[in-house]
């Protein structure tokens, strides 16, 4: 008698994950489930440049929407926006290719170079 209550109880068990495992399956072939990527292939319109910790619960935070920049106050009850329609650098609106990078990096290093030349003479 125990073991008809033990055997009734594994083909529920498997009864019910197999529901689960067909219910999961519809609904990812009927796009419940499918990844959120709406910009697949082209660049991001949003992106978070800079955050700020003030303590232990308050953030300060830089998000750059197209060309322009606004300052956010997250905290736990609230987010205040503190500052909205801030131009975007120049620069920050186009992303800088790695020969770009390394010709940069030389630069400062001669500027910083001829600094330290000024001060020895």
């Amino acid at each position: 008698m125990d073991f008809d209550i033990y055997l009734r109880f594994m083909f529920a068990l498997i009864l019910v994950l197999g529901l689960i495992a067909a219910l999961t399956c519809a609904a990812r072939r009927f796009g419940f489930g499918a990844p959120l990527t709406p910009n697949a292939g082209r660049t991001p319109r949003l992106s978070v440049i800079e955050v700020r910790t003030l303590d232990s619960r308050r953030k300060l935070v830089l998000l750059r929407r197209d060309a322009s920049e606004h300052l956010v106050l997250l905290g736990p009850n609230q987010d205040l926006l503190l500052e909205s329609g801030i131009a975007a650098p120049r620069e920050a609106a186009q992303p800088v290719s790695l020969a770009t990078e390394s010709t940069a990096a030389k630069l400062s290093t001669a500027a910083k170079l001829s600094t330290a030349e000024r001060r020895n003479s």
